[in-house]
């Protein structure tokens, strides 16, 4: 090795030189390996929050008519016939809490599609059980009536939370709350229940930030991918007293993206495996008083969602906007009549002008950037919002980075990339589609 002070001024500033463009190649080479780290480590945290088994499929989806909670106690001169015993009892009161008419046990065998086994004990001479009878509906309409069982409520989507540690879980994890839902059937309820199964990337996009976000943009997308008009956030907080012993339930149903309240009611559980038993509870309540809300008129999409959907405007509101501007069609004749009286001219009419052809609609890929939930909303609202513009729908969220949106427009390509830079976008225009940034 030379040593610096042997060495001339140029000597020295080209050695310099070289050591310091050393370091600067080895801080690149710092800086790539600890970006592809951080990549690999957000793609591993992105993989680990939709991997694992996260979904309860919904167990009993049907239509038919189903009774939980019926306990019975029965015994025989063998097991057998004490089940057998306990299962007519049980197919009598679940036909008692569907305010069945008095028929014969032949007849509402015939109705009865299956037995649900909750949970059972058998000896050799008796049978204790908590069962679920399902009554097949076509079969036991006839003798409850269709406007009793009759669903009529727009689809809601159903988002159950559970808050149980200081902790706030939707479908992250599955949880007893998620369970329960997924085991209820809605088959009596005038509620038309859009129960997602948690898997995939439900458990990133319906957690407890989406039940409390109030912007309409991003609940229409939402709503749109579950073919949902509005959405039902059940909340179950559990506290445990101490481990396998009671447990405290408050449970809340709100809904709407305002989250409005519409009852909090709390059961106990004395012990954590009567844990079920309370939930399922709840869930009955719960649905009771989404029934109740339907048939007050509370439980009704809310409008804010439509408007802008699909480049549809609610009813009335286009009305007042057709209205208005006739309004203001008429005063500017007025006015141009007037000028024309004061000036001595006669008022000119208004020609009628050929018809013009309506414009071709396509769709378009649009990517826009959304560093936050505000661009975000603010970028869909001005795309919504240009002259030409028929619908948007948003087919890609990816908040932080870059989001997808399917444009309908009336023109072309290069006349939508036109209108948007006259909305004060940045547009990179592309083979069939745009890039926009503000």
């Amino acid at each position: 090795m030379v040593a610096a002070n042997t060495l001339s001024g140029p000597e020295k500033e080209a050695l310099f030189s070289s050591r310091i463009a050393g370091w600067a190649g080895l801080r690149g080479v710092v800086a790539a390996v600890f970006a592809l780290v951080l990549l690999g480590g957000a793609y591993a945290i992105v993989l680990a929050q939709v991997s694992g088994e996260r979904g309860i499929a919904p167990t009993a989806s049907s239509a038919d008519i189903e009774v939980r909670g019926i306990k019975v106690d029965e015994t025989a001169d063998n097991a057998e016939e004490a089940r057998q015993q306990a299962w007519r009892r049980a197919q009598r009161e679940a036909w008692s809490r569907v305010d069945g008419p008095p028929i014969s046990d032949s007849q509402l065998s015939s109705m009865v599609s299956s037995i649900v086994i909750q949970r059972e004990q058998v000896g050799p001479k008796r049978y204790i059980a908590t069962l679920g009878v399902i009554f097949d509906r076509q079969r036991a309409a006839r003798y409850l009536g269709g406007a009793a069982t009759a669903r009529s409520s727009a689809p809601m989507l159903l988002i159950p939370v559970t808050v149980s540690g200081g902790t706030f879980t939707a479908f992250e994890v599955r949880n007893p709350w998620q369970r329960a839902w997924a085991e209820y059937n809605p088959g009596r309820s005038r509620i038309d229940y859009v129960r997602p199964t948690g898997a995939g990337g439900d458990s990133l996009l319906l957690n407890y930030g989406q039940a409390g976000r109030r912007s309409r943009a991003w609940w229409r997308s939402t709503l749109d991918q579950y073919g949902a008009a509005d959405a039902l956030v059940p909340v179950a907080r559990l506290d445990y007293e101490f481990p396998g012993g009671p447990v405290k339930g408050t449970f809340t149903a709100r809904y709407g993206p305002d989250s409005k309240v519409l009852e909090t009611f709390e059961l106990t559980a004395e012990t954590s495996g009567a844990l079920p038993d309370m939930l399922a509870q709840a869930v009955e309540r719960i649905d009771s008083t989404y029934e109740a809300a339907l048939a007050s008129g509370k439980l009704q999409p809310d409008p804010t969602l439509r408007l802008g959907a699909g480049g549809e405007v609610d009813p009335a509101l286009q009305r007042l906007i057709e209205l208005g501007r006739a309004i203001q069609s008429r005063e500017a004749a007025e006015r141009r009549a007037a000028e024309a009286a004061a000036s001595g001219e006669t008022p000119a009419t208004d020609t009628p002008t050929p018809p013009v052809a309506a414009a071709v609609v396509r769709s378009f890929v649009v990517q826009f950037a959304t560093p936050d939930a505000q661009t975000f909303d603010g970028s869909l609202s001005s795309v919504r919002g240009t002259a030409g513009v028929r619908g948007v729908a948003v087919t890609s969220t990816a908040m932080g980075g870059t989001s997808v949106m399917s444009v309908s427009y009336g023109g072309t390509l290069e006349e939508l990339a036109a209108a948007l830079r006259a909305r004060g976008f940045t547009v990179r225009q592309g083979a069939n589609a745009l890039a926009i940034s503000r």
